[in-house]
């Protein structure tokens, strides 16, 4: 911005004035900020009065997308982003993208698209469709961060309230992949629990801490993760998921998807996406090969066998592994 003098309307002195940029150009780039959408709280800041939002809303220039949140495109072309953007700002000041939406926005796991949820810091507030408002009055600035310029919970926030609303192996996987993300953090989770020591959440988190090696159990794909699931309900120890595996033989390690280090057994989910190509039809044998010669019992199946006929994988995962 310039100051620029210009002759006075009545004395004929010139006088300072501050050249602003057009008002929609300031619009746009707000909202260009917040993923295409801005509040009528700001468009009001910016000074454009209610009469003129309606206008513009009346003309397509503006597009609803809740009661005073507006976008500049269309619902349809609007972001994912920009629709969490638009629910934090629907409801209110200090209200943040929170529980599965904040899991998503910060890669911690992703229920695809569900109702977003959004915490705000006080008992009362409205209801939005679309919106799933949770009220907290114990929400600080420790549990708030910014992510593509998204207010949200925390990490340690956001773990701590997926354990209300999620299942226990859910909230493994999203405390697993925070590790994967190096975003775990020990003291910042034993923050939470102490500031909300009588949570419901607080005690199905201490349990997962106590039980649940961090980490641990990192699955890639869904085959993996109903393999995991047969696993568990047959009894046997969690294997080590997704672990590098040196035979001690002079070539290099290979990358295994499931290992139980004691019993030295090995299970590859083989999914027709990895498993199918030339390459691993000619790469599969002699990774056998190297495994049975250093004392190892490597075992393929099949998304078909795991999801169909898990009645014949149980037994010999039950017998390699309890013994």
């Amino acid at each position: 911005m310039a100051f620029m003098a210009e002759p006075g309307a009545v004395t004929g002195k010139y006088v300072l004035f501050l050249r602003q940029p057009p008002q929609g150009a300031t619009i746009a780039a707000l909202a260009s900020a917040q993923h295409a959408v801005i509040s009528l709280d700001q468009l009001t800041e910016l000074g454009l009065t209610k009469g003129a939002t309606r206008k513009r809303a009346a003309a397509g220039r503006l597009h609803t997308i809740h009661r005073a949140v507006y976008s500049l495109v269309p619902r349809e072309l609007l972001t994912r982003e920009g629709h969490w953007m638009a629910a934090v700002l629907a409801c209110g000041p200090h209200a943040v993208l929170s529980h599965r939406s904040a899991a998503a926005l910060l890669g911690l796991r992703d229920w695809g698209w569900t109702k977003i949820e959004v915490t705000v810091p006080r008992h009362s507030g409205h209801h939005r469709r679309g919106i799933a408002v949770h009220r907290s009055t114990v929400l600080t600035a420790r549990d708030v961060t910014t992510v593509k310029n998204i207010p949200c919970t925390s990490v340690a926030r956001t773990l701590l309230d997926l354990a209300d609303v999620v299942s226990r192996r859910h909230l493994e996987r999203a405390f697993d992949e925070s590790e994967v993300l190096e975003l775990f953090d020990l003291r910042a989770i034993a923050d939470q629990l102490a500031r909300n020591p009588t949570r419901a959440a607080a005690s199905r988190v201490r349990s997962l801490l106590e039980e649940h090696y961090i980490g641990s159990t990192v699955t890639r794909t869904e085959l993996e993760e109903a393999f995991l699931t047969l696993c568990r309900s047959a009894g046997v120890p969690d294997p080590a998921c997704n672990e590098w595996v040196d035979f001690g033989d002079g070539e290099p390690p290979v990358w295994a998807d499931f290992v139980w280090r004691e019993q030295r057994v090995i299970v590859e989910t083989d999914g027709r996406k990895v498993h199918g190509t030339v390459r691993a039809r000619e790469r599969d044998p002699r990774r056998d090969q190297r495994a049975l010669l250093a004392g190892w019992t490597p075992i393929r199946t099949t998304y078909r066998q795991v999801t169909r006929r898990a009645y014949e994988l149980r037994p010999t995962i039950v017998r390699l592994v309890n013994g």
